[in-house]
C-alpha cells in the first residue's frame, strides 16, 4: 500500500467499542491506516474504563473524543476507504452517504459499556473487547490489499467480523 488509508469505525454512543478499535488501529497500524471513530447518537464523553483498558494496553488516548458521524460525512472530512460498525444497532441504521464508497462490514460485539458489576468485572468486559477487536485488526492488516479485489476484501473483512479466537 502506497497511501495511508482511512479506516472509520461506527458505533451508536462511540464511548466504548468504537474508541478502543481506532485507538488500536492507529497503534497496530504502524501508519499504513488513519483510525477515527464517531457514533450515530454520541454519548460525548469516552467512557472512563475504554480509557482505563488503552491506558494499560500502553497506548496513547490524547485525542480520543465522543462524536457524531456527521463529522466524517460534511465537506471538508477525510474520505474513508473502509468503515467498520462494531455494534448492531449502527449497523442497522441508515448511515450518511459516504464520499468515495469505501467498503464497509460488521464487526459487532457486545457493549463493555453495559457491563454491570464490580469495577474489576467490568474491567474484564472492557478488556474481553478490546482483545477480540485487537484480534480482527490484527487479522485484517494481514490481508493482501494489493492482491485483492474489492469482493474479495469485502468478503474478507466480513469474515475478520466473525473472529474471537484465532482461526
Amino acid at each position: 500500500m502506497d497511501q495511508v488509508r482511512n479506516v472509520l469505525f461506527l458505533c451508536t454512543g462511540n464511548s466504548a467499542r468504537s474508541i478502543l478499535a481506532e485507538a488500536l488501529l492507529n497503534d497496530l497500524g504502524n501508519g499504513a491506516f488513519r483510525a477515527y471513530s464517531a457514533g450515530s447518537f454520541p454519548k460525548g464523553e469516552v467512557h472512563p474504563v475504554s480509557l482505563e483498558v488503552l491506558r494499560g494496553m500502553g497506548l496513547p488516548t490524547e485525542g480520543l473524543r465522543s462524536k457524531s458521524w456527521d463529522e466524517f460525512a460534511g465537506p471538508g472530512a477525510p474520505q474513508m476507504d473502509y468503515i467498520l460498525t462494531v455494534c448492531d444497532q449502527a449497523a442497522g441504521e441508515v448511515c450518511p452517504i459516504w464520499p468515495g464508497h469505501p467498503i464497509s462490514a460488521h464487526w459487532g460485539l457486545p457493549d463493555p459499556a453495559a457491563a454491570t458489576g464490580t469495577h474489576q468485572q467490568k474491567l474484564a468486559v472492557f478488556r474481553e473487547a478490546a482483545r477480540v477487536l485487537r484480534l480482527r485488526i490484527q487479522y485484517f492488516l494481514a490481508f493482501r490489499f494489493k492482491e485483492l479485489r474489492r469482493a474479495e476484501l469485502q468478503a474478507k473483512l466480513a469474515e475478520a467480523g466473525k473472529l474471537t479466537d484465532l482461526p
